[in-house]
């Protein structure tokens, strides 16, 4: 039977209508029904793709072992531009590419990161990682990270040890130190802008200790090993008791309600239950006295447990990642090597991928060849490695404590003035006469004016100097204390 056009349109307030519409509505319901069914055989796949979200079955660990280590691998390579670009470049491949967790779970792993001493990228590194695959996903996410930088730094430092003069550096290392200079500028600008008024006094405060210390005739700089410790404890009670008052100086938000670990398939993944968090925890605290007694009480001579003593002592208090650590650095390994090479690390580590804290492995390399560049890069990253296995299994009690986020709050404002303090001493120390001073202007500009990443920062840097110094045009050479 064929219906005409016109014989086949429907009144549709007909009581025709309304039945073929029942009619529909239950086809369309048996259709929802039958599509239902057949999705009930792909759920347990769907499950296992989208698990990240914690939804049923989790995909075997072979898997996302395997997983971890494709994703990493390949961003060791490429992840310039320090801590805010490392955030970004795991953001981006992480969540939104990959789908291994959501906003808030990322979020919340860049809080712990940030709530340790040690660096906050490496530490998101981890983390991300070891809520994927466990912990030796972590901990090979965190070699796959660091690699790179980790075997050129090391190389570098052995070379730059066995063939270059410290008291005559080549034409090509003497524009690093003050384009390496400027970076450390950027980075407090960009932490200062976003302090509070409590935040802007504990970060001058600090700051103007820090600048005392390296520049007093009665107090010596190695005292710093002591201080800046108690600096940073002082910012963080301050901030604690700033907070009880009706009017506060700081600006204080509202702690997260955190993961809930009993039932979060992120946290079940992590695999550290509380007690053996605690014992992580315990091991990191029994390294560093154990190592401070061998130096400091018993006057062990071990230039390899003093590599490690430094490192593993500056790594264990340092807030806020790679350019704070950088005064501490360099008032500790001063015996070491010459200021030119400890700047000419520095601007070699600026130019690298992966985190600041690779340079550990140039100070050890320049010291004591690949033996002392195993050591010292073990050292500084240990205490931030350590502690991030530690504290996750207890970040779900900790990020709603009221007490504990405020106290960070003042602790990584007093970190940042030591950035400034850096910006003081390092300034002085680096740019020693108009060339540099020029090759200082001309990078800060490109970093800060222009957004250039780092190593092509570093980069125009060493070209310009190389261009200005002796051994070329030898413009701008006269020092500053000739002037």
């Amino acid at each position: 039977m064929t219906l005409t056009p016109e014989e086949g349109k429907v009144d549709l307030n007909s009581d025709s209508a309304a039945a073929a519409n029942s009619e529909n509505e239950n086809f369309e319901l048996d259709l929802e029904n039958i599509n239902y069914k057949d999705n009930l055989y792909d759920e347990k796949d769907k499950q296992i793709m989208n698990d990240s979200n914690g939804h049923g079955e989790d995909t075997p660990w072979g898997s996302r072992m395997r997983e971890v280590f494709t994703t990493f691998w390949p961003l060791g390579f490429v992840a310039f531009g320090g801590p805010q670009a490392h955030v970004a470049i795991l953001r981006d491949h992480l969540v939104v590419q990959r789908d291994w967790m959501d906003e808030e779970q990322f979020t919340e792993l860049f809080a712990i990161g940030q709530g340790l001493p040690g660096p906050t990228s490496t530490q998101l590194v981890i983390s991300t990682a070891l809520a994927r695959a466990g912990p030796l996903g972590g901990l090979m996410a965190f070699f796959l990270w660091n690699l790179p930088g980790l075997v050129v730094l090391t190389l570098c430092g052995v070379l730059i040890a066995a063939f270059i003069d410290p008291n005559n550096p080549p034409f090509y290392l003497v524009g690093l130190p003050p384009a390496a200079i400027s970076l450390v500028f950027k980075a407090f600008y960009g932490f200062g802008v976003k302090l509070d008024k409590l935040g802007i006094i504990l970060a001058l405060v600090s700051a103007c200790i820090a600048i005392l210390i390296n520049g007093d005739y009665y107090i010596q700089p190695t005292s710093s090993q002591y201080v800046f410790p108690s600096m940073l404890a002082a910012g963080g009670l301050i901030a604690f008791l700033d907070s009880k008052r009706s009017n506060p100086f700081g600006e204080y938000k509202a702690p997260s309600k955190g993961w809930n670990a009993e039932s979060d398939l992120t946290m079940k993944r992590i695999g550290i239950p509380l007690w053996v968090g605690a014992l992580i925890f315990l091991s990191w605290a029994a390294i560093l006295v154990i190592v401070i007694i061998l130096k400091d009480v018993m006057k062990i001579e071990n230039e390899y447990l003093e590599i490690f003593e430094v490192m593993y002592r500056i790594g264990s208090i340092i807030f806020g990642g790679g350019q704070v650590v950088l005064p501490m650095l360099q008032n500790e390994v001063s015996t070491w090597m010459t200021e030119d090479r400890f700047f000419q690390g520095l601007g070699i580590a600026q130019s690298l991928p992966g985190p600041l804290f690779n340079f550990s492995a140039y100070l050890g390399a320049v010291y004591k060849g690949v033996p002392g560049a195993l050591i010292a890069y073990c050292g500084l990253f240990g205490p931030g490695v350590i502690l991030i296995f530690a504290v996750v299994p207890f970040w779900a009690r900790l990020r709603h404590v009221y007490w504990f986020k405020v106290t960070l709050h003042g602790v990584n404002a007093t970190a940042i003035g030591l950035v400034g303090a850096a910006c003081v001493i390092l300034w002085e120390k680096a740019i020693k006469n108009s060339a540099d001073a020029i090759v200082f202007c001309f990078a800060g500009t490109l970093a800060v004016a222009f957004n250039i990443q780092a190593p092509f920062v570093v980069i125009a840097g060493g070209i310009l100097g190389a261009i200005l110094c002796n051994d070329a045009a030898s413009l701008g050479q006269v020092p500053f204390s000739e002037l």
